[in-house]
């Protein structure tokens, strides 16, 4: 890496991920939410392989090295995007951007019609990220969250959206 530990979104690799990315995986779930996954959580995630689908980025290092993560589950033709994150030192390089799509096509190419997630109407960051993909915010799940208690924006990707994104390469 580079100096102020500078990357481009061109060195990640996005991959399956594996039971041995939960520690990295964890560390950057606890820096990024008051309320983080257990690794208990995550590793039930792994024991439904036909519904959950689990993706990592990863830096061109001769090791491999977590920078962040998405969590989706794939049932009939929705996704459902439950958990995305990447490293506090990683952000604002394009990351979460490289994994939602790594994701949607994913889905998509397994039969997703359709994407949803919920995301604190506080987090603007994220909402932005989601609207530039062709989400949009459809209903709000009054006290969603806890610590802080706050709402969720629930956004939908429809399905011209989410094929339009599969077919980009």
């Amino acid at each position: 890496m580079g100096k102020e530990g500078a990357i481009t979104i061109d060195s990640i690799k996005i991959d399956i991920m594996k039971k041995e990315d939960i520690d990295q995986v964890l560390l950057i779930e606890q820096a990024s939410f008051s309320m983080p996954w257990s690794r208990n959580l995550f590793l039930s995630e792994f024991r439904s392989p036909g519904v959950s689908n689990l993706l990592v980025a990863l830096t061109d290092e001769p090791i491999r090295r977590v920078v962040g993560f998405t969590i989706f589950w794939l049932v009939e033709d929705e996704m459902h995007i439950l958990n995305l994150a990447v490293a506090p030192a990683f952000r604002r390089k394009g990351i979460a951007r490289k994994l939602v799509i790594a994701a949607i096509k994913r889905a998509g190419r397994r039969g997703a019609k359709k994407a949803f997630l919920e995301v604190r109407t506080s987090n603007a960051a994220a909402q932005k990220l989601y609207s530039s993909l062709g989400f949009t915010g459809t209903s709000i799940r009054r006290d969603y969250y806890d610590e802080p208690i706050e709402d969720a924006v629930v956004m939908t990707l429809e399905e011209g959206a989410l094929e339009s994104l599969v077919r980009q390469t």
